[in-house]
């Protein structure tokens, strides 16, 4: 059964959100993972329901940090207020992805190991290609997906 992610995003970082699903396709392909995001809702369905029952049954809940997701209050103030809630509880882990530079060393998950490696946003320049930020974030989840599958 494949470990189900949850991401977290602010729709200004949607082009994010694909590249991210890009580099997460291999993981796909073998089964060990599902993604789903608020793109995937249906016309005609009540979309904070569907948002709110996808969040409630993620293992893997991916905030994806930018000046949009912390500027935005459902992404902020609804899910990742959920998502807290069930990493304490140990219901699903939460791993934050910084996208781009914004302050977040205060934020309720800044307790929380980050990625890419260092915290380092994905559109830094020490990055020679964002491919490599990517890179190291798909190389991050695809350690934790391993650990959850053995610990099964």
């Amino acid at each position: 059964m494949p470990i189900e992610i949850f991401c977290c995003y602010a729709h200004e970082d949607r082009q994010f959100l694909h590249e991210l699903q890009i580099h997460l396709r291999m993981l796909q392909r073998q089964g060990l993972i599902g993604i789903w995001h608020d793109r995937d809702i249906s016309a005609g369905t009540e979309w904070e329901q569907e948002i709110s029952k996808h969040l409630n049954e993620a293992h893997i809940i991916l905030l994806l940090i930018s000046p949009a997701f912390m500027a935005s209050d459902f992404c902020y103030g609804i899910e990742m207020k959920r998502a807290l809630e069930r990493h304490e509880r140990d219901e699903a882990q939460v791993i934050p992805v910084i996208l781009r530079p914004v302050y977040w060393k205060q934020a309720p998950f800044s307790h929380l190991q980050a990625l890419p490696i260092n915290a380092k946003p994905i559109t830094s320049s020490s990055w020679h290609l964002r491919d490599e930020a990517f890179f190291d974030v798909a190389e991050g989840i695809t350690k934790i997906v391993a650990s959850m599958r053995s610990e099964g």
